[in-house]
């Protein structure tokens, strides 16, 4: 079960016209949910892709046992989404358990083009024992390319050239791109990213699913978990709409209060990928220079992430005393560790208990500096509730599309420094 709480926001000092705000910007659901399903996005139709399903069972099932590392070669969205589902649903330190232990392989992200990590990797690696899932949606993003051209020379010069091909997997477009190319001519898997589902939203289609299945994580229930995530994302009162609440209320808070930034806190070190994946989908969505009605605006949201009760000792001093530009979200676990961890000399105190009153101590601080804070909690990490979690914020961010009018699905900001390192490198 996931709730949405924010019991101290509208109590704050001078937040009368914030409550106004909000109350009268829930009228807007309704029609905000016709005008999402009309920009033709396809993230919520993802959990009902049962076919690429499938096939990806079935390719996990014929590697399974043969590949004892697997390596990610993308950015961005091809990198940020799986890194978020191996932190948050297997072992902290899973690289490093024993075989016997894992049962599945090793995973390396490589979502850097930084040469002394990519040569490091290879210390770590063994070529003959390595799967590569190359994932671009476009095909030709220059930094997964790079890395595809160097690992693809490297292991046919360790495999040979026709071996090599069986130490690759594609995660592309359906027909466009070089890679796609390369996948025909050479015989090499190919799993597809729909046409209408952009980077950042791609977690729960084959860029997140294929290696999450590798690794043993069941990609039914994570699935299972957006469609309940879907629902609650599609319901039309706003008293059960987490997403539109969510949206509502880091609008109203910038446009009444000046509050521009974001800081997701998870009381959860399992969920701190989680923030980092948020911060990519919330920044690259909202921040545009005008609106689908080409009004210039130069809005946006700047996310920032947190780890409770890490950061209560290195970032909770600016966002109680520094300035009233900051929304916290924190989200909560209830079940923690299933594993009581007793505290010596504490008369029977758990970590648990200690971290949730941390919690709790941080948010009543915020609230008596004045500083708005809401809890997205859940009563357990698994795949479900990452499925659920993945879909919701998702659809916050397709909801902070209308609220400000502009495209929450396009990057041209990104596009353009796409462009100039072609051109720089064609020079």
């Amino acid at each position: 079960m996931i709730q949405l709480r924010y019991p101290h926001l509208f109590q704050l000092k001078n937040y009368g016209a914030v409550r106004s705000r909000f109350e009268s910007e829930s009228a807007k659901l309704p029609r905000f949910l016709e005008l999402i399903r009309s920009r033709g996005q396809g993230f919520y139709d993802l959990p009902d892709a049962t076919g690429s399903v499938a096939e990806i069972l079935e390719y996990a099932r014929k590697v399974r046992g043969k590949f004892d590392h697997i390596v990610v070669l993308g950015i961005g969205g091809s990198a940020l989404g799986i890194t978020c589902l191996l932190t948050a649903l297997k072992h902290p330190f899973w690289n490093i358990l024993p075989k016997r232990a894992r049962k599945h392989p090793q995973l390396f992200v490589l979502d850097n083009i930084d040469p002394s990590v990519i040569a490091q990797l290879e210390d770590v690696i063994s070529y003959k024992k390595t799967l590569f899932i190359v994932a671009t949606k476009s095909g030709t993003t220059p930094e997964t390319m790079s890395q595809y051209h160097y690992f693809r020379a490297k292991m046919e010069r360790e495999a040979g050239k026709i071996m090599a091909k069986k130490h690759f997997v594609f995660v592309t477009d359906a027909a466009a791109g070089v890679l796609r190319e390369i996948a025909v001519k050479d015989g090499i898997p190919c799993f597809t990213i729909p046409d209408n589902v952009g980077g950042r939203f791609s977690v729960l289609s084959p860029v997140g699913l294929l290696p999450a299945a590798l690794l043993g994580i069941d990609i039914k229930k994570l699935l299972s978990g957006a469609r309940a995530g879907r629902d609650v994302f599609f319901e039309k009162k706003c008293v059960r709409n987490i997403p539109f609440q969510l949206a509502a209320i880091q609008y109203v808070l910038e446009q009444e209060r000046d509050v521009t930034m974001t800081v997701m806190m998870p009381y959860a070190s399992a969920l701190y990928s989680l923030a980092d994946w948020y911060r990519q989908l919330l920044a690259e969505s909202i921040g545009k220079s005008e609106t689908r009605g080409g009004k210039k605006v130069l809005i946006g949201l700047t996310p920032i992430k947190a780890l409770g009760v890490t950061d209560q000792h290195s970032q909770i001093q600016l966002y109680t005393e520094g300035p009233r530009d900051k929304f916290v979200l924190f989200l909560e676990v209830a079940e923690l560790y299933k594993k009581r961890l007793v505290i010596p000399s504490t008369k029977g105190v758990t970590f648990q208990e200690l971290m949730s009153v941390e919690k709790r101590a941080t948010e009543q601080a915020l609230f008596e500096y004045g500083r708005p804070t809401a809890t997205l909690s859940v009563d357990r990490i698994d795949a479900e509730t990452l499925g659920a979690l993945f879909m919701l914020l998702e659809g916050s961010i397709a909801f902070l599309g209308e609220f400000y009018d502009i495209d929450a699905y396009n990057q041209p900001g990104v596009e353009l420094g796409k462009m100039y390192t072609k051109k720089m490198l064609l020079k």
